[in-house]
């Protein structure tokens, strides 16, 4: 069984986003744990949540994924915001206890000139600090596309922060299609081979997560801009491989296309119909 879903709103609660994944033909979603450009957060409702873990379980859902705010940035060269940073992950990861089958993704962050050592060793530094023993949520690492002083733009970099990270059984990673296409990985013409290099240095077990997005852009861009399936220089052909593959097919998979929910459904039903069940 192919477990697709998309991001979601957090606007009307946890359960109704369980609601609206099934309405949509998913048994997954992915949502914001804060607000993505802010940093605030809403009040937690422990009911809610225990009504989505009740829901999740009645209906069959694969993990559902939380998304850190695009302001979390560990390496940053500013005090304030590396604060900010340990602040909203500590208080994810704790709020995220209540969340049954959740894992919790981050963009990895920006060194802003300082190079790519410092930042790593900043992210580590983050992770060793909020994660903690006995945890149930599993941090997952997003590849980047390689814009700016991005972290995460190759797989050894993200390979370095899991070798280094004091709780690294409990990190996995997520891959995105865009990000690792305009990173310069042609999943398009060599996908067996990206994925054999990304075991090479990472390993395929600690893949477990995958965002779905064609590219509005060529491969090699680091411009990460995501398309609607089938429509960008990624292909559904593409989409159709990966959904398929045998070491891909049994992940959860995430939409992060610029839709609509009706727009999310479409894509959801058209990758349930290249899924092939065995």
């Amino acid at each position: 069984m192919l477990h697709i879903g998309c991001h979601l709103s957090i606007s009307k609660g946890f359960l109704h986003m369980g609601q609206e994944a099934v309405s949509l033909g998913a048994d997954t979603f992915q949502f914001f744990t804060r607000n993505p450009r802010g940093g605030t957060v809403r009040k937690l409702d422990i009911d809610d949540i225990q009504a989505l873990n009740l829901f999740r379980e009645e209906n069959h859902f694969a993990p559902i994924l939380a998304h850190a705010p695009y302001t979390l940035n560990a390496c940053s060269a500013s005090d304030k915001t590396r604060e900010f940073a340990f602040h909203a992950m500590a208080e994810d990861l704790q709020r995220l206890e209540y969340v049954a089958q959740c894992r919790y993704n981050f963009h990895p962050g920006s060194h802003v000139g300082q190079g790519a050592e410092i930042g790593i060793a900043r992210i580590v530094e983050m992770l060793d600090a909020c994660m903690f023993e006995g945890q149930k949520t599993t941090v997952l690492l997003e590849t980047m596309a390689g814009k700016g002083s991005e972290v995460g733009r190759n797989f050894e970099e993200l390979a370095r922060i899991l070798e280094a990270a004091r709780l690294s059984d409990h990190i996995g990673v997520c891959l995105d299609t865009c990000h690792i296409f305009d990173g310069g990985y042609d999943i398009v013409s060599d996908l067996a081979g990206v994925l054999a290099e990304f075991d090479r240095i990472i390993g395929l077990d600690r893949l477990l997560a995958v965002h779905l997005n064609d590219s509005k852009n060529v491969l090699g861009s680091h411009k990460d801009r995501h398309e609607k399936i089938g429509q960008g220089y990624i292909g559904m052909d593409t989409f159709t491989a990966i959904i398929n593959h045998p070491r891909l097919r049994t992940l959860p998979f995430y939409l992060e296309t610029p839709n609509d929910l009706d727009g999310y459904a479409h894509e959801i039903a058209l990758l349930r119909s290249a899924y092939i069940d065995r």
